[in-house]
């Protein structure tokens, strides 16, 4: 019943891909994604192993332990809102999956997700090789995991985007496979093969998605995530300052075929899924052409046979908003989020930070008319900029509430490695220190030109402005009146379909009691119930999704305020 349906793109400001395959400056975001295959390499043999390891070698049989780090508690961890719903995380490691689909049949393989799961010894035990892929984000538990591994004796191959960021910081990593994983990773086996294998493996070419294999599914434990991710395209075909996702992907978008997009759709549904899908590309809308004539279409005829077992998610630019024809194309394939990053209402620092796609417009117009025509808007809001004044807060606050954007994602600057920011203030001398990839921490790694401490008091200004009860709980309502459902559809309830939704049936009874009851906000919450059920009962669910949306983001800045 309850579905949460907002992705969770944790670096939404450093724009590091989704994990491996995450964006993050849209929704860039911890976002990221941003969104690229991560690059592993295997380890020679580590000498110290049992005759067991030996017996592989000859075999050429390798134990692969797949490692994704623990997420700390950010605004896009949704570990508040996850509890309601009786999910462990939003998104399995999309990068890990593909890159385990690129290992040799014969290899056992298995997955740690340490967002679901602990990492045990016997885990490490068990493997010849440890592939660890991580964000900027996650930096602290891969700290932990690099420790553990070195302590248990074994060796560990790194790729992805906080290695690939500053791969020189992990010394004690024995491979490191960075960049696109199509380019570094055969070149990797080739040379492990050969008994060779080096140290560091990397590749400043751009390289065809047409042979990006589907991810290795079967390691998952599904029924502990919200979503399932995909990817159609990398690259971004604009180039704002503060971005890093054209120096890593190029601004030439680079895509799957259709028939390779039909086939990952399948898989997942094959293998059971049913559910949230989000598509983690940097800006999903990159090669307008193409899924307007080819790929929409594709997808809308492979939901109507499948009667519509996905709900999907992505990011895109503002432009989407100038082009009807595709807004309604993506509704009728079963989008229902989207994020964007607005940045700023800002015109002059707009300009500034070179997003000049969403200059000469009305930002709030935009919005409003892509939320009427059926898709959520989630948006990635910043503050910092040189050219941002006293009146910026204020502004973003007056934004974030006349666009009636539920999700809003505000966070303060940071200059990401690869950005074309950072080569300018490491110029100016105003870089302090490494990001830390979580956007609700007060961090930056800039000095700010209003000075560190204003800019802290206007951003503390804004997520009391925008998360507070009554405004959050106005603003739900603001979008609820406006919003227009997607058309219902017959969908096919199979025996799987049934169980993904048995699932939520407790989430409506855990509100009450939480948000209903426990909660210092309760009056906002039943105010917003009684409302929906009496004047739109159609979107009573939406309305308990989005009160525990405000739940966890209360929860969240709660540390930090």
């Amino acid at each position: 019943m309850l579905i949460l349906k907002e992705a969770i793109r944790e670096d939404r400001l450093f724009k590091k891909y989704v994990d491996p395959l995450e964006t993050q400056n849209g929704l860039r975001a911890e976002t990221h994604t941003a969104t690229m295959i991560a690059s592993y390499g295997l380890k020679e043999k580590n000498l110290r192993r049992s005759d067991r390891v030996s017996e592989h070698r000859k075999e050429k049989i390798m134990n692969i332990l797949l490692v994704y780090p623990k997420y700390p508690d950010t605004f896009w961890s949704f570990k508040h809102a996850l509890k309601f719903i009786s999910k462990k995380a939003l998104h399995p490691p999309l990068g890990l999956l593909t890159v385990a689909g690129m290992l040799p049949e014969a290899w056992e393989k298995k997955l740690v997700d340490m967002n679901i799961t602990n990492l045990e010894t016997k885990d490490l035990q068990w493997a010849d090789y440890v592939f660890l892929s991580a964000m900027a984000v996650q930096k602290a538990s891969v700290r932990e995991v690099i420790s553990r591994c070195s302590d248990a004796g074994v060796r560990i191959v790194a790729g992805g985007p906080l290695f690939t960021a500053a791969h020189e910081d992990f010394p004690e990593v024995d491979h490191l496979v960075l960049n696109e994983a199509e380019n570094t990773f055969p070149s990797f086996l080739d040379d492990l093969a050969a008994g060779n294998a080096g140290h560091l493996y990397t590749s400043d070419e751009f390289p065809s998605l047409d042979k990006t294999p589907i991810p290795l599914w079967k390691l998952l434990d599904m029924k502990r995530y919200v979503s399932m991710n995909v990817q159609y395209s990398r690259g971004c075909p604009f180039s704002c300052e503060f971005c890093d996702i054209t120096t890593l992907y190029g601004r030439k978008t680079r895509t799957k075929t259709v028939s390779q997009v039909l086939d990952e759709l399948e898989s997942l549904y094959s293998i059971g899924w049913r559910g949230g899908v989000f598509f983690v590309d940097d800006n999903f809308i990159g090669n307008k052409k193409e899924l307007k004539e080819d790929v929409l279409p594709a997808i809308i005829g492979w939901m109507k046979r499948r009667k519509y077992p996905f709900d999907f998610a992505t990011e895109a630019s503002i432009n989407l908003a100038d082009d009807d024809d595709l807004i309604r194309l993506m509704i009728r394939a079963g989008f229902e989020s989207v994020f964007v990053g607005i940045e700023t209402p800002d015109e002059k620092v707009l300009q500034e930070c070179n997003k000049f796609q969403n200059t000469n417009r009305d930002l709030v117009a935009c919005v409003q008319k892509i939320q009427k025509f059926g898709l959520n808007v989630r948006g990635g809001f910043i503050v910092g900029f040189d050219n941002d004044s006293p009146e910026t807060f204020d502004r973003q606050i007056d934004f974030v509430q006349k666009s009636r954007i539920i999700t809003a994602m505000v966070g303060m600057l940071n200059a990401p490695r690869g950005s074309r920011l950072y080569e300018r203030l490491a110029k100016e001398g105003r870089l302090t220190k490494d990001i830390s990839g979580d956007n609700t921490d007060f961090s930056t790694n800039i000095i700010p030109i209003m000075g560190y401490e204003k800019l802290v008091e206007g951003y503390r200004k804004i997520i009391n402005g925008i998360y507070s009860p009554n405004s959050y709980y106005e603003r739900v309502k603001a979008f609820l009146q406006e919003y227009k459902p997607l058309e219902k559809r017959k969908r096919h309830f199979d025996f799987r379909s049934i169980l993904q939704r048995v699932r939520y049936l407790g989430a409506p009874f855990k509100t009450m009691i939480v948000l209903g009851i426990k909660d210092n906000a309760r009056r906002y919450y039943w105010k917003l119930l009684f409302w929906s059920l009496f004047r739109r009962p159609r979107l009573l669910p939406q309305a308990i999704t989005y009160s525990i949306y405000g739940f966890h983001f209360r929860k969240v800045f709660e540390n930090h305020l």
